[in-house]
């Protein structure tokens, strides 16, 4: 019984949910036709010569409504008296619907709305866009009856496929935006938007230039359509509702098939070819002019060259880590999509504008959709593959061999040197990096230092002193300084062969001085007396008491 009452509670709140859902896609629908119904209601007052009541302006807000869903109109008070049809959807009005379904469907799938139940992501899009094309089937019918009667044809068509779009796009966004699983799909998603966002804000800077160009011809044009205040304030929002469509033209344009200006005349980069029909509107004065096209004509095809690079270049860098052929496909499969969203929008953008030779005008959907996919081949696939091929080059670093330490390349050597040639060795090294120098303690000033004595004559009691190994004389040289037992002073000794020692007849020398002069030999030319014997020690014998007289001998003992 339990499992019942839950069970009964659970399709209560999905039903509740679902039924919720509905009522807020209706809720969207009206806010958009109310809002342009406001918007048409302010221009009929302010008209100073209105041609209908309040329910005719009504009637133009519902058509209108229709129109920006791509509801073809039918014009019935036409001077022949024979309907013209009406299908050029100004793209700007577009924007409120579109949004407004799609943010319905999003809040109603919200996770951070935890009070209320949710339905199904599937029970979500169903019930929003039913609700909304509830709403849209009650203005159909209004709609009959006005000047605008809407084509069931069409509207049976788009408006139904206006509606689930935006919805499936809100749900998708309340999803987290989840791509599909192959990488190479997704990648050829974001370069399909990536090219098309490029193609458009392209040809949005075609038609600025052109009508900056021929900005006398739109101005004298502006004018002569709208006298009164109220007629330029309502034509200057139309014109505003029809910028985005001169975008598409101009993409369109760039792309190489042109746009239709009636039956029989088209305006391609290669010149305008046949007889325009062109009503005097001011977006209709920037066309190019009759003849063969010139280099600012054929200028244009820039603009898709630089969406198809951005395409290739969007979909190399997302599937640099892949093969070359997951790389290729994934470009090809974003042309394939560019060129179906150009294709919608070139439809949208263009249609009827009356009867007779008004029947054809705007871009060709299919002939622009199949341009942009060729250009997406031609141009971003090569695209692709060279920025994949350049993200994964290994960059080549030129490598500095480092020389070898002495060490390691005599490290046999210095095994058999005895450790006192070794630190003889050692200033040959190369230097370490210098370092911040302490301060030096002051030092004694050196003495002058004594010119070499001259050679001594043969038979003097002179003689030159050994040459001492130059081991002997870095050990010298590397050995601490000696104590100073006697405090005779710093640095002094009582080695009467050591040249420290201030009694040496040479004078003081410093044993580094002889470092730096390298024709210098440690020779020295001292008295033979002073000299050690050789096979005697250096050490001083003990101290013994001279001999004394003989006579003396006597009396000691006495």
């Amino acid at each position: 019984m339990t499992h019942l009452t839950e069970h009964s509670l659970v399709q209560g709140g999905r039903s509740t949910a679902f039924a919720t859902a509905c009522v807020r896609g209706g809720v969207a629908a009206g806010l958009g036709v109310g809002a342009l119904a406001v918007l048409v209601i302010a221009v009929w007052i302010s008209s100073p010569f209105p041609d209908s009541g309040a329910g005719g302006a009504l009637h133009v807000a519902a058509g209108l409504w229709l129109l920006a869903h791509g509801v073809d109109l039918v014009r019935t008070d036409t001077l022949s008296g024979l309907p013209a049809p009406l299908g050029v959807v100004p793209l700007l009005t577009a924007v409120l619907p579109v949004w407004l379904v799609f943010r319905t469907a999003r809040s109603t799938l919200d996770p951070a709305d935890t009070a209320r139940s949710r339905p199904s992501p599937a029970g979500a899009l169903g019930a929003v866009s039913g609700g909304y094309l509830l709403v849209a089937a009650v203005i159909v019918v209004y709609s009959e009856s006005g000047p605008l009667p809407a084509d069931l044809v069409t509207a049976g068509l788009w408006l139904p496929a206006v509606a689930v779009g935006a919805a499936g796009a809100g749900v998708w966004t309340a999803l987290g935006r989840p791509l599909p699983g192959r990488e190479e799909t997704a990648a050829a998603l974001r370069g399909a938007g990536t090219g098309l966002v490029t193609l458009l804000a392209g040809g949005a800077v075609l038609a600025g230039t052109a009508l900056v160009w021929h900005a006398g011809a739109a101005r004298a044009s502006y004018e002569g359509l709208a006298g009164e205040w109220s007629g330029r304030v309502t034509l200057a929002l139309l014109v505003l509702a029809l910028l985005p469509n001169a975008a598409v033209w101009a993409a369109a344009y760039g792309l190489g098939p042109g746009f239709a200006l009636g039956t029989g005349a088209l305006a391609t980069p290669l010149g305008l070819a046949g007889d325009p029909a062109v009503p005097p509107f001011p977006l209709l004065a920037a066309l190019p002019p009759d003849g063969p096209g010139g280099w600012p004509q054929w200028a244009a095809a820039a603009v898709p060259l630089l969406a198809a690079v951005a395409l290739g270049r969007s979909v190399g860098r997302s599937t640099g880590t892949g093969e070359a052929r997951e790389t290729a496909l994934a470009a090809l499969g974003a042309a394939w999509a560019s060129g179906a969203a150009v294709a919608v929008l070139a439809g949208a953008a263009g249609g009827p504008l009356g009867s007779g030779r008004l029947l054809a005008f705007g871009p060709v959907w299919w002939q622009a959709g199949a341009a942009a996919v060729l250009w997406g081949v031609a141009a971003g696939l090569p695209t692709a593959l060279a920025v994949r091929a350049w993200g994964r080059r290994v960059p080549r670093v030129k490598r500095s061999e480092a020389p070898k330490p002495p060490e390691a390349r005599k490290a046999p050597e210095a095994a058999s040197v005895p450790e006192t040639q070794q630190q003889a060795k050692e200033p040959k090294q190369s230097k370490p990096p210098k370092q911040a120098k302490e301060p030096k303690p002051s030092k004694i000033p050196k003495p002058p230092k004594t010119p070499k004595a001259a050679k001594p004559p043969e038979g003097s009691r002179w003689r030159r002193r050994p040459k001492q190994p130059e081991s002997a004389l870095a050990a010298a040289v590397a050995a601490p300084e000696p104590a100073d037992p006697l405090r005779l002073g710093y640095g002094l000794s009582l080695d009467p062969l050591d040249p420290l020692n201030p009694l040496n007849p040479l004078g003081p020398l410093d044993p580094l001085d002889s470092l730096d002069d390298e024709g210098y030999e440690p020779y020295d030319y001292l008295p033979a007396s002073w000299e050690t014997p050789e096979g005697r020690s250096a050490t001083p014998a003990p101290h013994t008491e001279p001999p004394r007289p003989s006579g003396t001998t006597g009396a000691e003992g006495a």
